[in-house]
């Protein structure tokens, strides 16, 4: 299949119009080599090893949930021109679908939903809320870790039967706030903040981590795409010490 085939298929999974303002000019074909399209390559991240990866799997598409280059910038770095050589000496397309995924029928927010066994789910502008069988703030904190096969964070407790899910980034006030609203008894996201522990006052937030909310989905999306596909897996290498 020709790279525009594939760039329309993915546009009709997560249209661009979807996305955040902040993500404009971010998203779509952020490198077009114009090649054919036999293999492709899904990660979370462009980093240098799924770029290798890629390379060395024979993938000529890059699918990716973070964009390669957020900022506009002026000047290349050698970091960044060695990251930039791997992709065009290996002609590898990339492909970002970000806020726009998020939101989209069967992307981030509902797979994360599914993976946590939520029931009469709700699209939310960005999250999802949804329901389960009544439970304790630990054993639903420890549901989740095994459910993403993540470690978690919790702050919390009492009974928890109503769930707000956000993947990514989702401490802010303004999602704690929607949480709030919309009677939910606990948030699952990443990158828990003091200052979101102090603002959330009763509502139980679970730090399930940036990479274990987003990535099932893009390992997901191999399966809705038409060539063979391979999800890279590349969990940052955190460790927890007491």
């Amino acid at each position: 299949m020709h790279l525009k085939e594939i760039e329309t298929l993915l546009e009709t999974i997560a249209p661009p119009s979807l996305a955040e303002d902040f993500d404009n000019g971010r998203i779509g074909l952020v490198l077009d080599r114009g090649n054919e399209i036999r293999n492709i390559a899904v990660a979370l991240d462009p980093t240098d090893f799924v770029l290798k990866e890629a390379a060395r799997m024979g993938a000529d598409l890059l699918i990716t949930h973070h964009t390669l280059i957020f900022n506009p910038i002026n000047i290349i770095s050698k970091r960044l021109s060695e990251t930039l050589k791997v992709a065009i000496d290996n002609d590898i397309s990339i492909y970002t679908m970000h806020t726009n995924y998020d939101k989209a029928e069967g992307g981030v927010n509902d797979v994360l939903a599914g993976l946590l066994e939520l029931n009469n789910i709700i699209p939310l502008t960005l999250g999802r809320i949804g329901e389960i069988r009544p439970t304790g703030a630990p054993e639903f904190a420890s549901f989740v870790a095994r459910k993403l096969d993540t470690n978690v964070q919790y702050k919390g407790e009492g009974k928890i039967k109503k769930i707000m899910v956000i993947g990514g980034s989702g401490f802010r006030r303004e999602y704690i706030d929607m949480a709030i609203e919309n009677n939910a008894d606990a948030l699952v996201s990443g990158e828990m903040r003091h200052d979101a522990i102090r603002y959330a006052q009763d509502l139980c937030l679970i730090d399930a981590t940036h990479y274990a909310t987003e990535a099932p989905a893009m390992r997901k999306l191999c399966e809705r795409l038409p060539v063979v596909s391979v999800f890279i897996e590349d969990k940052p290498d955190v460790r927890v010490c007491l």
